[in-house]
Parts: structure tokens; sequence; C-alpha cells
């Protein structure tokens, strides 16, 4: 008698050198997945057909750049998974990315070797290093369009665990949404789908008694409701996705992640997050995060 081997929730971590792959895995070890760091990309359907015989239900395998000459079959490779009658994979991919100031800035704190680098001198280390994310990014860009894209550019390890284990708990059906607040001051979130610019709307920061507060905060939220700019912008915001994300799940789009951008990501940006996770939760797995939030003043109570 046949038995049927049992579904597999194969969680694929990528991305960038010095983006914080090592604290996803344990992470995910904390979660119960079985993790296997810089698996060969050729052993991939072998591997998970091994685990599949053992029983296993858990899986993460990070490949990166370390396997630079088998990167170009991964994508087929993963295909294969996807479709192959004999192995039940339910397959995401998170790929972990951060600026190139960043990882420049975190491979010299650390003194490690970026694995496309050579052997260098003092005075060219920076620019090859440079030259070596630049030609990581290149490699990894095939990969990068399939996956979940977590910016880890302004992330602490602490921070970025929990990103992990929240993203692990969304839904793993459909097309999943992440509406994220920001401040353009500090820079355009890299793992955003779409970048919406708020910051011609009316600005709570000038109003003495909202400055304190946040988008979060009833004041505050009832303050930019009655501005007829913000919720026009809201409408068309709302009325642009509704149109093409339909199209987004058809092309086997798992998440997109919508960046609401004003000058300090406290108030008009955190409003609108928070407004548009509401308004599609009802048809959508959705989740609502705000990048700027540590740096928010001490929580007021809301009223």
């Amino acid at each position: 008698m046949s038995t049927t081997a049992p579904t597999i929730d194969l969680l694929l971590v990528t991305g960038m050198s010095g983006s914080g792959k090592s604290v996803a895995l344990t992470a995910l070890e904390d979660l119960g997945y079985y993790c296997v760091d810089n698996l060969p990309p050729e052993l991939l359907q072998q591997f998970i057909a091994l685990e599949q015989s053992h029983g296993a239900r858990k899986v993460a395998i990070a490949i990166d750049v370390r396997s630079a000459a088998s990167l170009p079959a991964l994508p087929e490779q993963l295909e294969l998974l996807r479709q192959s009658p004999g192995h039940a994979v339910q397959l995401r991919i998170v790929f972990l990315d951060a600026t190139t100031d960043t990882l420049v800035r975190r491979f010299s704190e650390t003194r490690r070797r970026h694995p496309l680098s050579l052997h260098h001198t003092d005075d060219d280390q920076h620019r090859l290093l440079t030259d070596a994310i630049e030609h990581e990014r290149e490699l990894l860009s095939q990969l990068r369009e399939q996956a979940k894209v977590i910016d880890t550019s302004l992330l602490l390890p602490a921070r970025l665990r929990t990103e992990i284990k929240d993203l692990i708990g969304t839904a793993q059906a459909g097309l999943t949404l992440v509406f994220e607040s920001f401040a353009f001051k500090r820079g355009i979130p890299i793992d955003a789908d779409f970048v919406f610019d708020v910051r011609m709307l009316p600005n709570p920061h000038y109003v003495p008694d909202l400055k304190p507060l946040t988008g979060r905060d009833a004041p505050v939220a009832d303050y930019l409701a009655q501005q007829a700019d913000v919720q026009r912008m809201e409408q068309q915001i709302t009325q642009f996705l509704r149109q093409w994300l339909p199209q987004m799940q058809a092309d086997h789009r798992s998440y997109v992640t919508v960046a609401v951008g004003c000058t300090g990501g406290q108030h008009r940006s955190v409003y609108l997050a928070e407004q548009l996770g509401a308004a599609f939760g009802a048809d959508w797995a959705t989740r609502v995060r705000h990048r700027e939030a540590a740096s928010w003043p001490a929580a007021q109570p809301r009223t």
C-alpha cells in the first residue's frame, strides 16, 4: 500500500550577504523549522525528497551567493518543486536586503570578507567591496523578483526576528498585503513594491497638541479624517490597488508591500497605512507596520 508524502512547508531564505540571514535562520529554528545553511542548489530536490521520507513538515533552507556558480539553475529547480506531483511542497521565498551603504558598514565593522570579493589592500577595500555587493545584486536579481523582500537596513536583530515570526504567522494561501509607513528623511524602503508620497498633505506636526502624538492616536486620526486632501489621497490609493492587485495575484505574487511616506513617519503616513490596512483587511491577508515606530515620542494615552 502506497503512502502519501507529507506536505512540507519549505521556506527558502536568501538575500544579500550581511543582510541578516543567520538571524533569520535562528528565528526559524525557534519556530520549529529544520534549518540548513548554504545548501547547494543542485541538491535541493534530493534534499526535499529525503526530508519527506523522514516525515519532515517544516524546513528552511538558506541559499545565496556562496553558491554563485549554481545560482542560474535555482529558478528552474524551484519551478520543478512547485510543479512536481511527487513533491507536496508549499514553497515561500524570503529575500533579505539592505542598502549598499549599510552592507559596507556591516562588513567594515565585522572585518569579514564578502564572498565575492578578492583579496585586496586597504587602499582599494571600499571600492572592491562595493563592486562585490553590486555584482551580488545582479546575480540574485531573478530570485529577488520571486520573493518577499525584507529591508533590514534599519532593523536590529531582535526586530528582524519579530518580522520573521510575523511573516510565518501570516496566511500562506493567496496574496498578503503589507502596508508600511516610513519617513522620507531616512530613505525609501527598498522592499517596497509601491511607494506613495504624502508629504503634500496637511501636517499635524505643526499643530501643537498633535505634534507629540502619532497617526494611531485618535486626535490625529480625527484631524486627518477631516482633511479633504487626505481623504482624496486615501481613495485614490485604494482605487489603484483594487484595480491591480487581482492581476498581481494572478501572476503568482505572494506578497505586495505598499509603502506610504511622509517627512517624519509619525503622523500622515502612519494614519494612511492604518486606514488602508483596515480597508483591505476584509478581502486580503493584511499586515501593517511602522518603520519609524522606535523613534516616536513616548506613547501617549489614546482617546
